[in-house]
């Protein structure tokens, strides 16, 4: 019981997070446009992302779409981390390994909720 109620505040978080970074990248937030155009995205790119991003974060909160969402969602941080990797930004790296790893937890973790309602 008690690693049901960690694991649903962590999938809390990453929904949050998500949707939070999601939002900072659709709308075209300095920062982010800052940050990925150095990698060469577009401002569309970047929104996309942002959008795929919300989208994840979206489908983790659904037992049918949740290992869906947290493979997107991780494959974004993946690819957060090449590109701080292939700059040699080490800082970067490790400032989304934990969100990496978050993801990873939630799955392993499963799904906290039923699927089905039972009578």
């Amino acid at each position: 019981m008690t690693l049901k109620i960690i694991n649903t505040i962590l999938i809390l978080i990453a929904i949050f997070m998500g949707l939070k970074q999601g939002y900072a990248m659709a709308s075209g937030k300095p920062e982010m446009l800052d940050l990925f155009s150095k990698w060469g995205f577009s401002k569309n790119a970047v929104a996309i992302n942002g959008i795929i991003t919300m989208i994840a974060a979206v489908m983790i909160a659904f037992p049918k779409t949740f290992i869906w969402g947290n493979f997107l969602m991780a494959a974004g941080i993946l690819m957060l981390i090449c590109f701080h990797m292939r700059d040699k930004n080490l800082n970067g790296v490790m400032l989304e390994l934990p969100f990496l790893a978050l993801n990873l937890i939630i799955i392993y973790l499963q799904y906290p909720l039923p699927l089905k309602a039972t009578h």
